[in-house]
């Protein structure tokens, strides 16, 4: 088994090794391919890290806003309790009629005296303290001008009420938390008031941290803020209804999204939600580039290795697809030396054999016929001895000139078979059109004039043996080419200079 599956992947290397031999650039573009796919893995792991970097802000924010909201929620709880104790006994005439003191310690139980707790006040309906919750001197002028009194006043279904921020008469900055007293006639009689210090409300936001560009706000339904870390300067008439990013915040009890402060302008986090039984709101919202921090410079380290590291591999892969590319063109200039004669530039014999057998079996397939001159030079001996084996290259060179300016056909293959000895293969021709392109030759090379002392003529000449088959005729392919090398024997027996085809009976046994 182990031997089966090494032979797989011997077979498996060994196809793409002959896949990038035949196609350098492969290795080029495959490279590309890889460093471009191993780069979008690492930017999409980049990136769900980023996704992972926000979703775990938001669940702390969330998280920071349910504790927050939570510990609201349980002292205004606590506190309204304690209101609907003193709107109970405020409407009890025999508790109103008791001494000062004793009625105060009734009215106002130990929440109301609680560390954020600026004050806790039965008002008449004429807007004047009437009890307290420390004893102390109460104001002289009256609260009929004050926002929760006059709410009371209008409308004896409000139930708990909270103001918007204000400052006190101890010059504290706080919200006022009221119930309406009704008279025994059930017309208006006054309210109870607890005033809550905004105080405790920066207690909550000093525990938490949210980064540097980071913010934590409470703020009203209406858009009045309450609070905000960092705090500012004018909290107490601050009003952020206007802005588009509270608008969302209206829109659904809770919730978390992407935006600029109307504040400050930084783009945040915002993780939001309502206050069960208040007005109020509490929003977390670290800011964008703080939570990301961390992650960008962990992915710039890595973006820049990937990076590199992939134009790296692919500079490699480009330069390995070069050298290839040099190196399959080497090979087939190789190739083409081994086949090519370097006296004339044609085809040698081996590449001519091969091609001769390739055409052959082409035209069993296609049932035609293929012809073959064979070219000798005259007395070539006795050229070289009467000129030299250099003027004697020449000479080959020129007939060899000759005989490509005639061979033009695509598929019609000269070459160079040994010595002076020249064959042409033509394919798909018959003995007619195969004998005008052996003339065509012998007058072309008679008619360059090259001087001969050697020959009776004077000048170089060849002769030519031409014989047509179509096979399985003449034997076979070098059944074909030993007849037009017979042929070429009768030329020269005939005198030289001059053509000798098949007759024509033998060519129609030849060909049948």
């Amino acid at each position: 088994m182990w031997r089966i599956r090494i032979g797989r992947y011997r077979w498996t290397a060994l196809g793409m090794a002959n896949s990038l031999s035949r196609f350098p650039l492969l290795a080029g573009f495959a490279g590309s391919a890889v460093a471009v796919l191993m780069s979008g893995l690492s930017l999409a792991t980049l990136y769900q890290g980023r996704e992972e970097a926000l979703s775990h802000a938001r669940e702390t924010s969330a998280n920071l806003v349910s504790i927050i909201g939570g510990d609201i929620a349980r002292n205004v709880e606590i506190y309204d309790l304690s209101l609907r104790a003193v709107v109970d006994g405020a409407q009890d005439t025999a508790v109103m009629a008791l001494a000062p003191e004793l009625r105060r310690r009734i009215l106002f139980d130990r929440a109301t005296t609680a560390a954020y707790i600026g004050g806790g006040y039965v008002i008449d309906a004429r807007g004047r303290v009437i009890v307290n919750n420390n004893g102390m001197a109460v104001p002289f002028e009256t609260f009929t001008g004050r926002e929760y009194f006059q709410v009371h006043r209008r409308n004896p279904s409000v139930g708990l009420f909270f103001s918007h921020p204000y400052m006190t008469h101890a010059n504290t900055a706080a919200i006022g938390m009221s119930r309406r007293i009704n008279a025994p006639d059930g017309s208006f009689g006054g309210i109870a008031l607890l005033t809550l210090n905004l105080q405790y409300f920066r207690s909550l936001l000093d525990k938490v941290e949210v980064g540097p560009k980071g913010s934590i706000f409470i703020v009203q339904n209406d858009g009045a803020m309450i609070v905000r870390k960092p705090f500012l300067d004018n909290e107490l008439t601050r009003n952020v209804s206007s802005s588009a990013t509270f608008a969302r915040m209206t829109r659904t009890r809770s919730g978390s999204y992407v935006a600029k402060s109307p504040v400050d302008g930084v783009e945040r986090i915002y993780t939001f939600a309502h206050v069960p039984g208040t007005p109020f709101i509490v929003g977390v919202a670290p800011a964008q580039d703080d939570v990301l921090y961390s992650w960008r410079m962990r992915s710039t380290g890595v973006g820049v290795l990937t990076l590199l590291f992939g134009l790296s591999f692919i500079a490699l892969s480009w330069l390995l697809a070069l050298s290839l590319r040099e190196r399959a063109r080497a090979q087939e200039e190789l190739v083409r030396l081994a086949g090519t004669d370097a006296l004339t530039g044609l085809p040698n014999r081996r590449a001519f054999d091969e091609r001769m057998d390739e055409e052959w079996r082409r035209a069993r397939r296609t049932n035609t016929a293929v012809s073959v001159l064979f070219i000798d030079v005259d007395y070539f001996k006795a050229y070289n001895d009467n000129y030299g084996h250099a003027l004697g290259d020449d000479a080959l060179a020129a007939v060899a000139e000759c005989i490509s300016l005639v061979v033009r056909r695509p598929g019609d293959i000269p070459a160079r078979y040994g010595g002076e000895e020249f064959v042409v293969l033509l394919p798909d021709t018959q003995i007619e059109g195969a004998l005008h392109i052996a003339e065509t030759i012998r007058a072309r090379i008679k008619t360059r004039s090259i001087a001969h002392r050697g020959s009776v003529i004077g000048r170089l000449t060849v002769s030519i043996g031409c014989a047509t088959a179509a096979p399985p005729g003449l034997g076979g392919a070098y059944g074909l080419l030993s007849d037009a090398d017979q042929q070429l024997y009768e030329a020269k027996a005939a005198g030289r200079d001059c053509v000798r085809p098949m007759t024509l009976a033998k060519v129609e046994i030849a060909q049948s």
